[in-house]
C-alpha cells in the first residue's frame, strides 16, 4: 500500500490509485489534470492580475511555499477562490495542506473550509465564508466547540450539503447537518497532509492522507449526493481567540470519464439545487405523498355515508322528542 500511494506522489492518477487500494472496480475511469481550476505553485498572479484564475480574499497572503489563508494571529480571515466555474460531471479535488501554530492542544483555532459553492468571494461565519450557501462544504475543523460533546475527538473532517436553507450550527460544530465525518489529526505535523475530495456518480467521497506512511484512509462515503453544475471552488478559514496557521500549498482538480450504463444515464438527470436522497433536513418537512384517485374516492364516499347517518339520526331523535312532548300535554 506504501508503494501505491508513492505512485501517487510520483504523478499516477489519483483516481487509479483509490481504485487500486478498493479493489478492482468494473468501471473504466481516465482523468485529466484541468489547470483552470487548480491551484499550484509558484502560484504565478495569484491575487495581484486580472489574468489569474485564483482571487484572495481577506487576510490570505501569497509565498513561494504556500497560500496562507491565516496566519497565527487572533480574529483573522482569509480565502482564495477560482474564477472559473466549473462544469464537470464527475472530478476528483486533491489538497495539500499544513495547519500549525503555538497554540497547545484545545488551545488552537479553528480550521478551514474547502467549498464548491454557487456563490464565491462572499465572507461570513463558516470558517470565514458565507453561510446558507448553496452546494458543498468540506470542513477541517480543529476547535471542539460543544462542551458536553465527549465522543468526538478534535480535529474533525465533516462535510455539508446546503440548498439555501439550512444554517451551520457553531454551538454543536455543524452535526445537525453533517453527511458524516472522522478524526484526523492534523496539528503540527512533520510530514504533508493530504485531503481527496471524490464526486463520481452522484457519490461523495473523502479520503485523508495524513499518518506520514502514504497510505489512505477513508473518511466520508455518501451516495445519492446531487449537486449541480457550474459552482465555484474555493477554501477559507477564520481565527477567534485562538488561532493557527492555515496554508494551502495546492488544489489539484482532476476531471473524471467514468463509463455510464443506459440506466445510470437516465438517473444522472442535471439538477439545479444542491439535495442528497434520503436525508432528512432540519427544519424541513418531508413532503406529503399526494393521494390516489381511489384513496380520494374513498374518503369523500365514506365521509358522505357518515353525514347521512348522522342526518338519520338526528332526524330520529326529533322525531322521538316530539312525541314526548306531545304526551305531556295530554
Amino acid at each position: 500500500m506504501a508503494a501505491v500511494a508513492r505512485w501517487w506522489r510520483a504523478g499516477l492518477p489519483g483516481l487509479l490509485v483509490l481504485l487500486l487500494l478498493r479493489g478492482a472496480r468494473a468501471e473504466q475511469t481516465e482523468e485529466h489534470l484541468k489547470r483552470e481550476h487548480s491551484l499550484t505553485k509558484p502560484y504565478q498572479g495569484v491575487g495581484s492580475s486580472s489574468s489569474s484564475l485564483w482571487d484572495l480574499m481577506g487576510n490570505a497572503m501569497v509565498t513561494t511555499q504556500y497560500v496562507r489563508l491565516t496566519p497565527d494571529m487572533q480574529s483573522k480571515q482569509g480565502a482564495v477562490w477560482n474564477r472559473v466555474p466549473c462544469y464537470l460531471r464527475d472530478w476528483e479535488m486533491q489538497v495539500h495542506f499544513k495547519i500549525h501554530g503555538q497554540g497547545k492542544k484545545n488551545l488552537n483555532g479553528d480550521g478551514f473550509a474547502i467549498w464548491y459553492t454557487k456563490d464565491r468571494m462572499q465572507p461570513g461565519p463558516v470558517f470565514g465564508s458565507k453561510d446558507h450557501f448553496l452546494g458543498l462544504g468540506v470542513f477541517v475543523d480543529t476547535y471542539p466547540n460543544e462542551e458536553k460533546q465527549q465522543e468526538r475527538v478534535f480535529p474533525y473532517i465533516s462535510a455539508m450539503v446546503n440548498n439555501g436553507s439550512l444554517t451551520y450550527d457553531h454551538d454543536r460544530d455543524g452535526r445537525p447537518t453533517e453527511l458524516g465525518g472522522c478524526t484526523a489529526m492534523v496539528r503540527n505535523l512533520n510530514h504533508d497532509t493530504f485531503l481527496v475530495i471524490r464526486y463520481v456518480k452522484r457519490r461523495l467521497t473523502i479520503m485523508i492522507d495524513i499518518d506520514g506512511k502514504h497510505e489512505w484512509r477513508d473518511c466520508i462515503d455518501m451516495p445519492g449526493v446531487h449537486l449541480p453544475r457550474g459552482y465555484f471552488f474555493g477554501t477559507s478559514s477564520v481565527t477567534g481567540d485562538l488561532s493557527d496557521n492555515h496554508d494551502i500549498t495546492s488544489l489539484k482538480l482532476y476531471q473524471l470519464t467514468v463509463e455510464r450504463s443506459p440506466e445510470e444515464e437516465k438517473r444522472d438527470k442535471e439538477v439545479f439545487l444542491p439535495v442528497v436522497d434520503n436525508m432528512k433536513l432540519p427544519g424541513v418537512e418531508a413532503p406529503l405523498e399526494p393521494m390516489s384517485g381511489l384513496a380520494l374516492f374513498l374518503i369523500v364516499f365514506f365521509s358522505l355515508v357518515a353525514l347521512v347517518f348522522a342526518i338519520v339520526i338526528g332526524v330520529i331523535v326529533y322525531n322521538k322528542w316530539q312525541e314526548q312532548s306531545r304526551k305531556r300535554f295530554y
